[in-house]
């Protein structure tokens, strides 16, 4: 959704019920919110909600990051100079598709 205010905002979602241990809740977001990090001036326009919507266990948060990148990368307009999923920080075969 377009940023109603700019900077854009982040909202992360993860409940007791997906992620029961909050060590790990707390890894992901900490996790997650690096990721925003490196891709923030490409998503400033943007407010989004990154939230978890089945179970995670613990060794799938590597899983759960590898598809927030992808999905924000296919949020991002390719620029001149490099691909979205180059400012993500991704391995050239998890691109996404153009």
């Amino acid at each position: 959704m377009r940023a109603a205010q700019s900077p854009g905002r982040i909202g992360y979602v993860m409940g007791s019920k997906m992620m029961p241990r909050a060590v790990d809740r707390n890894r992901l977001r900490r996790r997650l919110r690096e990721m925003i990090r490196t891709a923030r001036p490409g998503i400033e326009a943007f407010d989004v909600i990154l939230r978890v919507k089945r179970s995670v266990r613990r060794n799938e948060i590597d899983l759960v990051i590898d598809e927030a990148r992808l999905l924000l990368a296919r949020l991002l307009p390719p620029s001149a100079n490099r691909s979205p999923a180059s400012s993500l920080d991704l391995p050239p075969s998890a691109e996404p598709a153009r």
